[in-house]
Parts: C-alpha cells; sequence; structure tokens
C-alpha cells in the first residue's frame, strides 16, 4: 500500500526551512502532496545543498528541472527544481522567477545530474546557468535558432534538418507545415467542426445521395 506524505509534516517541514534560510524563501504552500518554495534564484546552490545535507530534509534526489514561460511578466520565466528524498519519502518543488536575461546559478557542482538538465531548459527556453561546465544544446540541431518552447517562437521562417532518402544524406530547408491549421478558414471555437473549404472529392458527395446498394434511387 502506498503512504503518502502527510500535508500537515510537509506545511511543518516548509515553516522551517522558510524560518532557518529567511533570505533564501520568499513563501511556501503544499499542494497535492508536495511542498513549493517560491525562492530567490540566486541563492539556488545554498539551498540546495542545505535541503541536501540537513538531516531533517535529506533531498539528495534531483528529479527534474524545467521552467514556464510567462511572456507578459517582466520576470518572464519561473524555473523550477523537483527534489526528492528517499530516506522521508517527500518531495519539494523549488521555484524562481528570472528576467529573460538573468543568470541562473548552475547546481552541477553539488548535483552531477543537474548537468543534462540544466542543458535541455537552455535548449527549449534559453535560459542560461551560470557555472555550466558546458552549456551546449542537447536536444535541437547545433545550428538550431531560436527556443523551441518559448511561446513566441514562430512555426515558420526557419529550417528543418530531415534525412533525404534520395540524396542518402541529412538536408536542411524551410520549414513547410501543411497542417489544416494553417489555413485562413479554420474555425478555431470548434476545433470538431474542421474546416469549411471543400475538400478533394467532396464534389461527388451530392451525385451519391439517395442511391441504393443496387444503384438505383
Amino acid at each position: 500500500m502506498a503512504v503518502y506524505p502527510d500535508p500537515q509534516a510537509l506545511a511543518e517541514l516548509g515553516e522551517m526551512i522558510a524560518a532557518r534560510r529567511p533570505n533564501d524563501v520568499l513563501d511556501y504552500k503544499v499542494a497535492f502532496g508536495e511542498l513549493t518554495l517560491t525562492v530567490h534564484a540566486g541563492s539556488i546552490v545554498g539551498l540546495v545543498q542545505a535541503l541536501r545535507d540537513d538531516p531533517a530534509c535529506r533531498f539528495s534526489t534531483l528529479v527534474d528541472i524545467t521552467a514556464v514561460d510567462y511572456p507578459e511578466r517582466p520576470a518572464r520565466f519561473d524555473v523550477v527544481w523537483h527534489f526528492l528524498s528517499m530516506y522521508t519519502n517527500q518531495r519539494i518543488r523549488l521555484k524562481a522567477a528570472i528576467r529573460e536575461d538573468e543568470l541562473v546559478p548552475s547546481i552541477t557542482g553539488l548535483i552531477p545530474t543537474a548537468n543534462w538538465f540544466e542543458r535541455e531548459v537552455f535548449d527549449m527556453f534559453g535560459i542560461l546557468f551560470s557555472g555550466h561546465p558546458d552549456l551546449r544544446r542537447i536536444l535541437t540541431d547545433y545550428g538550431f535558432k531560436g527556443y523551441p518552447l518559448r511561446k513566441d517562437f514562430p512555426t515558420t521562417g526557419y529550417v528543418e534538418v530531415r534525412y533525404d532518402d534520395i540524396e542518402k544524406r541529412v538536408v536542411y530547408e524551410p520549414v513547410n507545415l501543411t497542417q489544416e491549421y494553417r489555413m485562413r478558414n479554420f474555425d478555431f471555437l470548434s476545433p470538431w467542426e474542421g474546416t469549411h473549404q471543400l475538400l478533394p472529392g467532396d464534389e461527388k458527395a451530392p451525385a451519391t445521395i439517395g442511391v441504393t446498394a443496387e444503384g438505383k434511387k
């Protein structure tokens, strides 16, 4: 039987961390069985070290690092770290709001597995991590321009990479999206209705109305 963390215990843990690190933690809350701390991005290294080494915490397992894009905010991005304590069966989420031009300290010196997570966040969102040993793209091509998970990323205008069976090599060519959602008359309010334009073969529909299996009207 699964044993879920006690929300009251998580709230007490959040209160304790906030009291011990008042300059690092802005706020905390418990939701969905997890504790979320809103923190200063510049304090992330010291805070992660404290959460890892404190006997009351022991959050030694880094589960993930990701980000959320809010283009309308001055502090555009939320960088999010997820940690797990295998000793206490508790999870914690650290969240820090940063500007588009702000550097986030790398935690690879404390948690080596953060290396690829930080590279992924850089590749997808363009967020820079200071002190990272090898901050290169990890999912896109080396010559890729832009950051795919930013909400301002265009769907056209750049190049795509694919393997050409005829030329037997990787080729670069302009992005060419042929999906129906690029049609001008697409009904965005009711996507189940599809487009209102005639598709190939639609002109035959009136001629078959009322025709029986024997071919007689």
